[in-house]
């Protein structure tokens, strides 16, 4: 079988990106034939280079490396990247058998769905984020520092402040948003959940759309070894970048009241607000294997407050799997692997709840008990490369006993297939 995976970077420097690469890796060990295809020109992960692994580079810009009005365009439609896309895939040796997306909107566009979707084979894109059906990308006012509750796409939803960065940064992803639905309905597109919640949540949003849901984790590349001993540390541990939608605030404060340090592993908008806090360490980023050691020598506990609903973080896989318990928000799709007062505690991202949590910490006896009990949860059921890349392998096999539809056939051109900019 070969298999394309698309990804606009092929370093990981976040969750989606960090998935293809392992992902790659993954199925071609399994013996698949594996094409990366990298959207920005970049470093290239070590895991890329394997026998069964080709690399091409399209060498697009990166949309926020361009000046504004440039990237605003090529945001919504980048028929350059259409283009050199439909190239690639002409000049491969051997078709492909599945096309699988992780990464669209900083290089590729919308434009390069209808390319795939007309290409014979079937094209899957794993929902990292909320990028197919909210414009902001994460279902989150930012004005309001809330979850969003308006239907995305509609008056409400394209009228609401709720962008991170501006009102006409918003306009933009709207009609991006409205290019990419219409560019997917009622194509056969094949969508990857990586949590329950999201698959639950996406498919009331974009219901309509004639997308087939399915479910697979995300890998989770943790070496088997002993547990840590969290009941050691002393300090409450938060991954990643430093945002309020993220949750670091509540960390920092909710530590505090507990008497514990809060350390943090990461950079971000927040960063300044953080240092001026009390309690707090601020380690800056760090490679994985730096982290995990981190973890393990100082965390009681992992800490993931989202206040967004987010998907699947890796660092909290990566802690159960070290044994180090997980203090979860019940809005994240981490909360599925956390079992309540066993492995950790899944808790709404609020101050009284979160400062709560952390004071049940204090009890050595207890955090080694959920340590122990994390790790064997975690180690039960693995999350491991192999087991997910024999999971795609699987999809993937059904995908290709399924006839595609009769009507995807070779765009006549690049520019006929760009869609009206409206919501549907």
């Amino acid at each position: 079988m070969h298999v394309v995976i698309l990804a606009e970077f092929a370093s990981p420097s976040g969750g989606a990106e960090k998935v293809a690469v392992e992902s790659a890796r993954g199925l071609a060990e399994l013996g698949l034939r594996v094409t990366y295809v990298q959207g920005v020109a970049g470093p290239v992960d070590p895991l890329l280079d394997h026998r069964n692994v080709t690399r091409i580079g399209l060498d697009l810009p990166d949309v926020w490396a361009r000046n504004p009005v440039a990237a605003a365009a090529a945001g919504i439609w980048h028929a350059r990247s259409a283009r050199a896309l439909q190239d690639a895939l002409r000049r491969l040796p051997v078709a492909p058998d599945v096309v699988h997306v992780h990464q669209w909107t900083r290089s590729l566009s919308p434009a390069i769905f209808p390319v795939l979707l007309a290409a014979g084979a079937p094209v899957v894109l794993t929902l990292h984020d909320y990028f197919l059906a909210c414009p902001n990308g994460v279902h989150y006012r930012f004005d309001a520092g809330e979850p969003c509750s308006l239907a995305p796409m509609s008056a409400a939803c394209i009228l609401a402040p709720c962008d991170a960065k501006s009102r006409l940064h918003k306009l933009v992803r709207v009609a991006r948003t409205a290019a990419a639905r219409r560019a997917v309905s009622g194509r056969g597109l094949h969508v990857v959940h990586v949590c329950d919640a999201s698959r639950a949540r996406m498919g009331t949003m974009l219901g309509g759309y004639g997308l087939t849901h399915h479910r697979v984790d995300n890998p989770v590349r943790v070496a088997p070894g002993a547990p840590a001993a969290p009941e050691a540390g002393d300090a409450v541990a938060y991954v990643g970048r430093l945002t309020r939608e993220k949750g670091a605030d509540l960390v920092a404060a909710a530590a505090h009241q507990a008497g514990l340090t809060a350390l943090f592993v990461g950079t971000g908008p927040l960063e300044a607000e953080l240092r001026a806090m009390p309690g707090v360490e601020l380690l800056g980023w760090r490679s994985p294997e730096a982290v995990q050691a981190e973890l393990r020598h100082r965390a009681r506990a992992l800490a993931a407050p989202s206040r967004w609903y987010e998907t699947g973080p890796l660092t909290v896989y990566e802690a159960l799997a070290a044994g180090i318990p997980v203090v979860a928000s019940d809005r994240s799709g981490a909360a599925e692997k956390v079992l309540d007062g066993t492995s950790g505690f899944v808790v709404p991202p609020e101050p009284a709840a979160l400062t709560a949590a952390f004071a049940k910490l204090a009890d050595d006896a207890r955090v080694a008990a959920m340590g122990r009990a994390a790790h064997a949860r975690y180690w039960a059921a693995p999350m491991t490369i192999a087991r997910h890349a024999e999971a795609s392998a699987a999809l993937y096999a059904g995908l290709r006993r399924t006839p595609r539809d009769a009507m995807q056939q070779e765009p006549a051109g690049i520019a006929a297939e760009r869609p009206a900019l409206h919501p549907l």
